[in-house]
């Protein structure tokens, strides 16, 4: 039996890891290292990028626990959990917004481009559902997060191998 806050912990983690593999932020982390080969930087923004969406979407999480009653967030949880499970199995593409000018450098670029294109999707989502179904909020946003670098991580060092291949 697992306490609360390390369920919320392992299940945000595995959930979005497993949400993130195809998704438009691996594609993004792949090109951002073939394009940049400065890995390190990459990762450090999005780390950042990812801590400040996820925490605004724990919050939101948070905030709608307090203000919705417990039976329609029941159905509301229950439903968006099917619907997250539904949208995980649709590949992403990667935008074209994503590979605006790097005159704010690697790490800002990285940054920027992820907080972007992280706003409305399918982890944020499913971290403000977590949020809201636990009663461990930052270990949620913790959780998602190492999901996200979990699945991320390596797409830039696959990014920068290839990059040095071509």
């Amino acid at each position: 039996p697992f306490s609360e806050p390390r369920e919320a912990f392992l299940v945000s983690t595995a959930l979005v890891a497993l949400g993130e593999i195809g998704d438009k932020t691996q594609l993004l982390a792949l090109v951002l290292a073939a394009r940049f080969r400065r890995p390190l930087p990459i990762i450090f923004g999005i780390l950042f990028a990812t801590l400040a969406n996820h925490f605004l979407a724990g919050a939101v999480g948070t905030w709608l626990t307090r203000t919705i009653g417990p039976e329609p967030m029941r159905w509301g949880l229950g439903l968006s959990f099917i619907a997250m499970a539904i949208w995980m199995l649709v590949p992403d593409k990667l935008d074209d917004e994503s590979e605006k000018a790097s005159r704010f450098g690697v790490f800002g670029t990285t940054l920027i481009a992820f907080f972007i294109v992280e706003m409305g999707d399918k982890t944020q989502i499913a971290t403000v559902a977590l949020a809201a179904h636990y009663a461990a909020p930052l270990m949620v946003v913790i959780g998602t997060t190492l999901g996200m670098l979990i699945a991320d991580v390596p797409a830039v060092f696959v990014g920068d191998k290839f990059a040095s291949k071509i």
